[in-house]
């Protein structure tokens, strides 16, 4: 019997948890590891998102993005379906609000239509009362297919799935580095060392998230792009103003900052809520509270990338700051297109933090990252849509590896 070809996949989010699952799906021969530092899957990212399932109105065309965006929507619709995953297409609006932004919604609509967002459609005011009656714009882009999900869920079972095909978990497992085996004379490998162990395999594919920099480097490769962690807070309305929106609604994106802006989101359980916006966070994984992490703090301060996007951006602070501080000047943003929100009582959720992969001139990395060095490839930046593309950028790294 031929022997077993042996994989890890480091990091059980939603991408890992992908990953790992696509080895089996299509090596029968393949025994698979996958590592996770918590004592749990989608402890971080996956776990602290909006839920959003995004149909690629923001994506470069021919982008990585925009192709696994789309793909990764029909998978991800298919397994939601196939393991009862709470899943909920309620559509979603951008508004415009002013001349300049029906503007820039043309662009946006262009670029949908050239990215393959079906049934895309542009509406004015009375069309977008009819989808939205409590959303006050002078024009809005409609996507109907874009979508909620309960993505912790869905990592769940996509761990369930990998571990009942013969997958190996190992939570609470943190893994220090990936080091290269290999020569002239013997087929690659890699050794991946934990605080207990040290084991050998054939491929490694590295899934790491808020850590995905610092693994990197202490496994031997480049520093850059590093991770600048920007953290989002989210506001849960009271149970009052859950039925003030049908969908989704975001405001028309403003290319002088780097963000979206805050948006009004339903939530699967049937909440409605508001957020994210976007400010540095002093801790890669502070979920509450301050927040502050002194070593993390100081990776930032050296970093100098960040202090050049720092320069290019006080505009961006400036703006998002009173939000930070204030609950009221964070529900009167999301007023501006829903004008029933204003005053809006309820209380914050437990924030998000975005690994924001930063070049060393200061510029935000958009596209997916993905670096190859001998048996191991690691996964350097997948922000969103990365949630909504996991099964599509899995089936895309294990293509690689296997020659496709």
């Amino acid at each position: 019997m031929a022997k077993k070809t042996r994989w890890a996949v480091i990091g059980a989010g939603i991408i890992g948890a992908a990953v790992a699952r696509e080895i089996l799906n299509r090596h029968d021969r393949a025994d698979v590891t996958l590592f996770e530092k918590e004592d749990h899957p989608a402890a971080h990212q996956t776990g602290h998102n909006s839920g959003v399932v995004h149909a690629g109105l923001y994506c470069e065309p021919g982008s990585l993005k925009a192709t696994l965006c789309r793909r990764g929507v029909s998978l991800l619709t298919d397994f939601a379906a196939e393991h009862n995953v709470a899943f909920d297409e309620c559509g979603k609006v951008v508004v415009a609000t002013d001349d300049t932004e029906v503007e820039r919604l043309q662009a946006i609509h262009d670029r949908a239509l050239a990215n393959g967002v079906p049934d895309i459609a542009l509406v004015d005011r009375n069309g977008l009362r009819e989808i939205e009656p409590n959303a006050e714009g002078l024009a809005a882009l409609h996507s109907p297919h874009t979508a909620i999900i309960d993505y912790p869920g869905l990592t769940d079972a996509l761990v369930a799935d990998f571990r009942a095909h013969g997958g190996r978990v190992r939570f609470s497992t943190p893994v220090k580095s990936v080091d290269h085996r290999g020569g002239p004379a013997a087929r690659d490998t890699a050794i991946v060392h934990t605080p207990v162990d040290a084991q050998e395999f054939e491929h490694v594919i590295v899934c790491a998230g808020l850590q995905s920099d610092r693994l990197a480097a202490r496994s031997g490769q480049k520093r850059t792009p590093t991770v600048v962690p920007f953290f989002g807070q989210y506001f849960i309305v009271d149970e009052a103003y859950s039925n003030a929106v049908n969908g989704l609604i975001y405001p028309v994106p403003d290319p002088k900052y780097p963000f979206l802006g805050v948006h009004v989101t339903r939530r699967i359980d049937g909440g409605l809520m508001i957020g994210p916006n976007a400010f540095l966070s002093f801790s890669r994984e502070g979920y509450r509270g301050l927040g502050l992490n002194i070593p993390d703090s100081l990776a930032v301060a050296a970093d100098p990338g960040f202090w050049r996007f720092a320069a290019a951006n006080m505009a961006t602070a400036a703006r998002e700051l009173p939000g930070v501080v204030s609950i009221e000047r964070f529900v009167a943003e999301a007023a501006r297109y829903v004008p029933s929100l204003a005053g809006a009582g309820g209380h914050r959720a437990t924030r998000g933090i975005r690994a924001q992969a930063m070049n060393r001139d200061g510029t935000l990395v958009d596209d997916f990252v993905i670096d190859r060095a001998e048996a191991t490839m690691f996964v350097r930046n997948a922000p969103s849509p990365g949630a909504t593309s996991a099964l599509a950028i899995a089936e895309h790294l294990v293509g690689i590896i296997d020659g496709r």
